[in-house]
């Protein structure tokens, strides 16, 4: 093979390789969104789940994320842990919840990360001055375009070892159980998807996670994570929907970017909607 040829060929495997980081490597935004069915509601209601932000910036003023949630339109925000970070400053968090705060309906629970931070008091105090509902282990009803809806959460198993009177995680699932209602819809708000099978003994129609941040490294259609915490290698929830008998989890990739040691590889950072739309009982 000639020099031209030998340039030529080099050429085009530098440039396959360089398309290929390009598109592994992809950190944009991602909006997914998710349909659940139930008879339970008689209107539309959108939720938007939020979670493993870590302090991220999204454009100035967290302008890049706040337009995509705009769009949405949602009439609930789901703050499902991890916003801070324990090794980050907590301004860009901070900015997200003021303005969050002051167009939607938000409740919060916190992630593994803001107990690490050994400065927890601090970051809830944060989230109360913005009259966000903190849900450790307890539920609000909330009137939604006319319709009941029964929003519970739960706080982060690791705050056991951080908090002297934290509760722990079966109890709270025992005193939720008894907010939930056949006829009207439930949701549970947890940082943990590995804890899935628990939740499964429970009344719940709809369980909202992350932490597992999409696994870390992917290949779309043949292995959706190959590694999150909890969980170890190949994680059974490292994001997207689970459908089970009478209940359904979704697991958010998360929107964190650069705060891992491992980079992310296809597993864009995430922004989640979920419609739950009426269905006939008929």
């Amino acid at each position: 093979m000639d020099k031209k040829k030998k340039l030529v060929l080099r050429i085009m495997v530098y440039s396959v390789i360089a398309i290929f980081l390009v598109i592994a490597c992809d950190m944009r935004l991602k909006v997914v969104t998710y349909q659940i069915e139930t008879t339970k509601t008689n209107t539309n209601i959108r939720l938007v789940l939020l979670t493993d932000l870590h302090s991220e910036r999204y454009g100035q003023n967290q302008s890049k994320l706040l337009e995509e949630i705009e769009k949405a339109n949602p009439d609930i925000i789901l703050l499902g842990g991890d916003l801070f970070d324990d090794k980050r400053k907590y301004t860009n968090a901070e900015i997200l919840l003021q303005n969050l705060s002051s167009h939607y309906v938000c409740f919060y629970v916190p992630g593994n990360h803001e107990y690490w931070s050994n400065d927890i008091d601090t970051m809830l105090s944060i989230v109360n001055s913005y009259d966000i509902p903190i849900l450790n282990g307890s539920n609000r009803i909330v009137i939604c375009n006319g319709q009941a809806i029964n929003i519970c959460g739960l706080d982060d198993p690791d705050s056991i070892s951080y908090v002297s009177d934290s509760v722990p995680i079966l109890t709270q699932l025992n005193n939720l159980e008894d907010t939930t209602s056949e006829d009207i819809f439930s949701v549970l708000l947890s940082h943990r998807p590995e804890l899935a099978e628990q939740y499964q003994r429970f009344n719940f129609d709809l369980v909202l996670s992350g932490h597992a941040h999409g696994g870390q490294w992917r290949i779309p259609g043949i292995i959706n994570g190959l590694y999150a915490p909890n969980q170890g290698l190949f994680p059974k929830y490292a994001g997207g929907r689970y459908d089970f008998e009478d209940q359904t989890l979704i697991v958010s990739r998360g929107l964190s970017r650069v705060t891992t040691a491992v980079p992310r590889i296809f597993n864009r950072p995430e922004l989640i909607i979920i419609e739950i739309t009426p269905i006939s009982n008929q």
